[in-house]
């Protein structure tokens, strides 16, 4: 009964820096992450290496030991106080337990009093690029033992690679997250969160070349908040700015996840409607026109109304079949829009 209460009495007591060492475990974003050939192959060699039927790489995370590849058996986690591996990270570098039932620590823990019955237990300590034991690479055996000064050095070398696999991993996470946002912030308008003129000429390239070839109808709108010089004059530029980020909201929220809203300049702004021909953009367009002037904006204490002009063009496959006469189309009916009293929506050609 002592040698049980000694080993809860050593699970529960952890050095004040294991939420740093969690910290280091947590910054590689690799727990839970699917099986890599990678760290099989690695798992497995040293467990050829070792001579030993069971290897492990372990994770040691606040409450459990999750496995991230295993040779000899499958297991996913275990409780920490029913890992072996949770007292490695806690000591030297590499731990070695010539015979677990033997150790007051480990001989009461499920895996070696319970099937494999595991006697043999050498470990390496995964180590963070600031210090800290994060997990392990371990072999096991259901014979007592130890292995071979050979052997160990091999599983100290198995682990750096383990180790430098971990790192380029998290560095390849790290790099794709920051292509990712260089991509976003090269094709999206800050104020608004719609997409930038420049992603809408690209996306429109690409749109214009199917409904070419599908001969698939192809719509854009062309919209511009009415007296925007205005709101800026009255209200100041943040007012303004909040306006056009009010409009860009409504219109990411109103429209189809195929279309592509698109701050174009200023406060003109435009969307990309593929597979709608005319008479379907020009409803929307409606649909659009009339929630712009029922949003209420604020500017201090007090709130107020906007209208947006739109225009509508749409591909014919005659005389309007490229992007440049597309968006010309649209831009003309804008004009119309705008000079017949503003407020308004305007569909194709005279």
């Amino acid at each position: 009964m002592l040698a049980v209460e000694k080993v809860h009495t050593l699970h529960i007591a952890r050095p004040q820096a294991d939420q740093f060492r969690l910290a280091a475990l947590h910054r590689y974003h690799i727990l839970d992450t699917p099986a890599c050939e990678d760290f099989s192959f690695l798992t497995e060699l040293a467990a050829k290496v070792c001579e030993v039927p069971y290897a492990f790489i372990s994770l040691v995370d606040a409450d459990r030991v999750w496995i991230k590849s295993c040779s000899g058996m499958q297991i996913g986690a275990l409780p920490r106080g029913e890992s072996y591996c949770s007292l490695a990270v806690l000591g030297e570098a590499a731990t070695e337990i010539p015979d677990l039932s033997a150790d007051p620590r480990t001989a009461h823990m499920a895996l070696t009093v319970g099937a494999p019955h595991m006697r043999m237990y050498s470990s390496v300590a995964l180590t963070s690029s600031d210090g800290h034991a994060i997990g392990t690479l371990c072999v096991m055996d259901s014979r007592p033992g130890r292995l071979s000064d050979d052997q160990r050095a091999t599983l100290v070398k198995l682990a750096r690679q383990v180790m430098a696999l971990i790192e380029l991993r998290a560095n390849e996470r790290s790099l794709e997250a920051a292509v990712r946002e260089l991509e976003l912030l090269a094709t999206t308008d800050e104020l608004t969160g719609l997409h930038n003129r420049r992603a809408l000429l690209h996306r429109l390239k690409f749109e214009v070349a199917r409904s070419r070839r599908f001969r698939a109808p192809l719509s854009a709108l062309m919209i511009d908040i009415d007296h925007f010089k205005k709101i800026n004059d009255e209200h100041g530029h943040v007012v303004g700015d909040q306006v056009l980020a009010n409009v860009g909201r409504l219109l990411r929220e109103s429209v189809r996840v195929i279309d592509m809203p698109c701050r174009y300049g200023g406060e003109e702004l435009c969307v990309v409607l593929p597979n709608t021909p005319v008479d379907g953009a020009c409803k929307l367009a409606e649909t659009l026109r009339a929630k712009i002037a029922a949003q209420l904006h604020t500017a201090g204490e007090r709130q107020f109304q906007i209208t947006a002009s739109v225009g509508v063009g749409s591909f014919n496959h005659m005389e309007i079949d490229d992007a440049e006469g597309l968006l010309k189309q649209a831009d003309d009916a804008l004009y119309r829009a705008k000079r017949n009293g503003r407020n308004r929506v305007e569909c194709g050609s005279d």
